[in-house]
């Protein structure tokens, strides 16, 4: 039985109700309760495949939630309110906390027993698609905790020593997560179907998590940084040459239209499908454009970070910093346009111009990316967890990191993205003697020869992934937490009166103050009281001022371990300065 399709909502098979009751969220007490039993199960290729299903939705994120996650998106997106994770109210929860461990127990259950197939091939196919599961589970623990447990075998009732395990070293969990996904990129199928695990989606995460922990290491003095980076590179460069994967340039304006099929392109590599028709869609126009919502929207420091389109630095541009709306969208790199409502904005499909509506936009920089209509029609284009575009990207940054990043590198990576939506390359050698000044200001970590390089990687990584979910554990392994306690901003108003934000000739909003003045056409009115004003009666947009912004550095780059499991397991330690009590 082949595995399809099983990221279809709706679609994903259940075979047996996972139940635990024990420490560690319960992790590994009992065999489901359910007619499956280890002794008559797990005999044949079809019974290993249609227990496998049920990792997908086990361990893949909402994909929405993602989407919209202010946490997920870090400094690129404000909304309405700022995340627990740095407006100074984090705690350490009782219980919860992302420390669950019954997605895990399911994973180490099927490896325990598929060895019942006695068809070694199938057995090997499917034992891959377990371990990357695996991989993929531990990854996300070790992002968010550091160091953890790791068990590869079902914990019993009456195993005390193992319920009662402490945390394993960051090496021994690392080294366990390649292993794994060393045995899946040798055995998961070969399949370029991005509703299913194959060897290429291990690749990539592979290349994810060695690019993660090599960054995390090297910005913490900690040694092994560089093994792990050159391992990124080299599996990014494997897939590079032998995957058969491509950049997807079917349309016009093909970086937002991939976004907008309701079926994957050739760059997806995981991805999950939806179909209105059959009552399995998403919400994600409502999530982004809903005025009862919390209002997403670009920051001003995000919007900055698009170049000119010939490939110049907008942050140099004269007069960028009061430009008006119109004006600071003129020239500048065509996936701005494709991932915020500017000149000319149609839903797909319409003739209908449309403006940001400035009332639904905490920043009026209204997202578009991924929206395919109104917020009363349900979405079902098909959203990514792994794309080709994160390879590129993975390889690019990795030998940026390690200092051995050539433009022949460039030209099989970073250009490929640029030439997709027509901006000119990357030059290496202007980049290394002329590092960007607003770059380096967000990132005061990165020095040395490669300085300028690495940030022109972070900045293009930035812009091809925004609103995919990157940039808060980005964030993290670059260990520049200190850019959450920057107040977000948004764009530049000169003040009180009309604007025209296609040039036009027409008014679109007018910002007033006092009595709203009459209402003219489908001119949008806003009372410009809405908005803090950087320079008081003008200025950029300043977002939630009266909320503290704070990081510790000594202690937020990791989540705290739940008071109850602390408890529960008293040989579990701490992570630094969270209450253990």
């Amino acid at each position: 039985m082949k595995i399809s399709h099983i990221l279809q909502r709706g679609t994903v098979l259940s075979v047996a109700a996972v139940l635990a009751i024990s420490c560690n969220d319960a992790y590994l007490e009992r065999y489901p309760l359910s007619d499956l039993s280890p002794e008559n199960y797990f005999t044949n290729e079809n019974e290993l495949a249609t227990y496998c299903n049920r990792f997908y939705s086990e361990n893949l994120p909402d994909i929405v939630t993602s989407i919209t996650s202010t946490v997920d998106q870090g400094d690129d997106i404000a909304a309405t309110t700022v995340p627990v994770e740095y407006s100074g109210l984090r705690y350490t929860p009782g219980s919860g906390g992302g420390w669950s461990w019954s997605a895990l127990r399911s994973i180490n259950f099927f490896l325990g027993h598929s060895s019942n197939c006695d068809d070694a091939v199938a057995r090997r196919t499917y034992d891959a698609v377990a371990r990357f599961w695996r991989a993929w589970f531990y990854f996300e623990k070790l992002k968010r905790f550091g160091e953890v447990p790791w068990y590869d075998t079902v914990i019993e009732q009456n195993d005390t020593e193992s319920l009662m395990k402490a945390r394993d070293s960051r090496d021994l969990v690392y080294s366990n997560i390649i292993t794994d996904l060393d045995y899946a990129i040798e055995y998961a199928p070969d399949t370029k179907d991005a509703c299913t695990v194959s060897r290429w989606t291990a690749m990539l995460l592979k290349t994810r998590a060695c690019l993660f922990e090599g960054t995390w290491r090297k910005y913490r003095g900690q040694d092994g940084w560089e093994t792990m980076l050159e391992d990124c590179a080299e599996t990014a460069d494997e897939m590079m040459r032998t995957g058969g994967y491509s950049l997807y340039t079917g349309s016009d304006r093909p970086y937002a239209d991939m976004f907008l099929m309701n079926r994957p392109c050739e760059e997806f590599i995981l991805a999950k499908t939806f179909n209105n028709t059959l009552s399995m869609n998403h919400y994600l126009n409502l999530h982004i454009q809903g005025p009862s919502y919390s209002h997403p929207s670009m920051t001003r420091a995000m919007f900055l970070s698009y170049l000119c389109s010939d490939g110049t630095r907008y942050t140099e541009r004269e007069g960028y910093a009061t430009e008006d709306f119109y004006e600071s969208t003129q020239d500048r790199d065509p996936r701005l346009s494709q991932s915020i409502r500017t000149q000319g904005y149609t839903y797909p499909g319409s003739e209908t111009v449309l403006q940001p509506v400035f009332s639904d936009t905490e920043t009026c920089y209204q997202l578009s990316k991924y929206v395919t209509n109104t917020t009363t029609v349900n979405g079902d284009n098909c959203l990514p967890y792994m794309r080709y575009a994160e390879v590129l990207l993975n390889f690019a940054e990795a030998k940026a990191e390690l200092g051995t990043l050539s433009q022949s590198d460039i030209d099989r990576s970073v250009k490929l993205l640029r030439d997709r939506v027509g901006m000119p390359n990357m030059d290496l050698d202007d980049a290394i003697a002329n590092p960007d000044p607003f770059l380096a200001d967000q990132y005061p970590n990165v020095t040395g020869a490669y300085k300028g390089a690495i940030l022109e990687v972070r900045r293009e990584r930035r812009v091809e992934l925004f609103l995919e979910g990157f940039r808060y554990y980005d964030i993290m392994r670059w260990k520049e937490g200190q850019l959450f306690t920057r107040t977000c901003h948004g764009a530049y108003i000169a003040g009180t009166g009309e604007y025209d934000l296609d040039n036009d000739g027409d008014t679109d909003v007018v910002f007033y103050s006092g009595d709203r003045p009459e209402a003219e056409g489908s001119v949008e009115y806003v009372d410009i009281s809405r908005f803090t004003l950087s320079d008081g009666s003008s200025g950029e947009i300043v977002v939630n001022p009266d909320i503290r912004r704070v990081w510790d550095e000594d202690r937020d780059y990791l989540y705290p371990i739940p008071l109850e499991d602390l408890r529960l397991n008293t040989n579990l330690v701490q992570n630094p300065k969270w209450e253990t009590e």
